[in-house]
């Protein structure tokens, strides 16, 4: 499979995603911890009966075990953020990531961003003012969930940087079932800390969590660590922003999401702005 087609199929597959919250009335965090749990409990058999595994992956354990932690703190914050307002907006917000790559580039890497990113962040957050509404801007009331869908982002931005440097030298199964591992025991330990409830759910909640943890997480993010070993990973990353048009459109289809025309225009304005980002990246 190429790695183009891998990057469309895992956008597709993690696009449903903010539907699927939406749709599963239960705390996010215990959603976070079966969706990462039931894809592990089902990876480790396909990678240790098929002979996949390799002991040299666990010389990359501190990436990993970094990895593990961000990819968990991004899907519970982000399930907080879009239980909290729209899946189209929590969608958006988070997908900022490529804006937080280039910051922390800037901060701590000397291959300093170009002009084309100063440029785009002032035009992605000119999108950002029309996504939330002028006025909120104006009187400063942004909620918990806005702080959540940022946050998201910035997790979601430290994991693609950190994975792409392990995806370079070992497989991918075997940094998916070491990665998921970490974070589902980190899941369920903030599970029984925050006492979030782990059973007595409906069968179509159980059926929701299996989607998402089969969909969502094997297969979506399978495709998309397979286009990370052959993509630049700001390529990738800016690829994962068409993941917010799809969601938006799914959220519209299917549990009657309302989206303006302030909505459409600031999140388009978004997506150029970072798309403005990477032209460096598009064109040396």
């Amino acid at each position: 499979m190429s790695s183009h087609l891998s990057l469309i199929i895992g956008i597709l597959c993690i696009s449903i995603f903010p539907v699927l919250i939406r749709a599963t009335p239960i705390s996010g965090i215990s959603d976070a911890f079966y969706r990462m749990s039931i894809a592990t409990v089902l990876i480790w058999p396909y990678v240790l009966l098929t002979g996949n595994w390799q002991a040299k992956t666990l010389r990359y354990w501190k990436p990993i075990l970094v990895c593990g932690l961000f990819f968990a703190s991004d899907i519970v914050v982000w399930n907080l953020s879009i239980q909290e307002s729209t899946a189209t907006q929590a969608s958006l917000l988070t997908n900022l990531s490529p804006i937080w790559v280039g910051i922390g580039t800037f901060l701590f890497f000397p291959d300093k961003p170009t002009k084309y990113f100063w440029i785009g962040t002032a035009t992605a957050l000119v999108g950002l003012v029309l996504l939330m509404g002028v006025e909120v801007f104006l009187t400063m009331q942004f909620d918990r969930a806005f702080f959540l869908a940022v946050l998201s982002g910035l997790f979601y931005a430290g994991y693609i940087v950190v994975s792409k440097t392990v995806l370079d030298k070992v497989p991918i199964l075997n940094f998916m079932a070491s990665s998921m591992t970490v974070s589902s025991l980190y899941l369920v330990l903030l599970c029984v800390v925050l006492g979030e409830p782990l059973w007595g759910f409906e069968p179509r909640i159980w059926g929701s969590l299996v989607v998402q943890a089969v969909v969502c997480q094997l297969l979506g993010w399978i495709a998309v660590s397979h286009a990370l070993q052959k993509i630049d990973a700001q390529r990738v990353s800016l690829s994962l922003l068409s993941q917010a048009i799809v969601t938006g459109f799914l959220a519209w289809l299917f549990i009657d999401e309302k989206i303006t025309f302030q909505m459409i225009l600031g999140g388009i304005i978004i997506l150029l702005g970072i798309a403005i980002t990477f032209r460096r990246t598009v064109n040396p």
